[in-house]
């Protein structure tokens, strides 16, 4: 109980303590393209790893070379 305060205190007070991380500071040399519609978002983040699962595991059923149990 004493060891989980401790981490908690402690955590929480590296969390109080940092300083922000300045992201809309622009640096030198930082080029930002063109932002991701819906659609786009959706096929990158879901659409495609679902379809790469299923390529892999289609391909993994149909190449497996072991002996099939009846």
């Amino acid at each position: 109980m004493r060891a989980g305060a401790v981490a908690a205190g402690t955590t929480l007070m590296m969390l109080l303590m940092s300083s922000p991380a300045l992201a809309l500071t622009r640096d030198d040399g930082d080029d930002p393209g063109p932002g991701l519609n819906v659609l786009e978002t959706l096929g990158l983040y879901v659409a495609a790893p679902i379809v790469l699962f299923l390529v892999i595991a289609g391909l993994t059923m149909v190449l497996d070379k072991s002996e099939k149990q009846a």
